[in-house]
């Protein structure tokens, strides 16, 4: 589980930097608060920002759960393909935000695996006892 936790923690702390990107982004930009429009480019930061709070409700649980159900291991794995794809997500969308579905599924995709790999592990237990 302690993968698990520092994984979590990153995300947490990339969800910080993101945040600190957009405020220097309204000062690069001239869009004081609480303005979250004007400049297209302080937009796409701040898009970035608010998707990544969108995926972190549903990647937190997900994570946990499927560690606890499944494999902390492989839920640690996902959780660093996760951390890439946020990665990969914030540089194509302030680029060109066509551009942002690879960073996106990468995002995406580690949080529906293991949501479903825990929902079978937990029918699994529930039925063998």
């Amino acid at each position: 589980m302690s993968l698990v936790a520092i994984v979590v923690v990153l995300a947490l702390v990339q969800y910080i930097a993101f945040g600190i990107l957009v405020g220097i982004a309204r000062g690069k930009y001239n869009v004081p608060a609480p303005a979250t429009s004007g400049d297209p480019t302080f937009e796409r930061y701040f898009r970035v920002q608010q998707n990544t709070a969108e995926q972190l409700i549903v990647f937190l649980p997900a994570i946990f759960l499927s560690a606890h159900l499944w494999s902390a291991q492989i839920s640690a794995g996902l959780g660093v393909v996760y951390l890439v794809g946020r990665s990969l997500y914030l540089r194509s969308y302030v680029a060109d935000p066509k551009s942002r579905s690879a960073g996106y599924a990468l995002t995406f995709l580690p949080s529906v695996i293991m949501l479903i790999a825990s929902l079978i592990f937990a029918v699994r237990n529930l039925m063998t006892g």
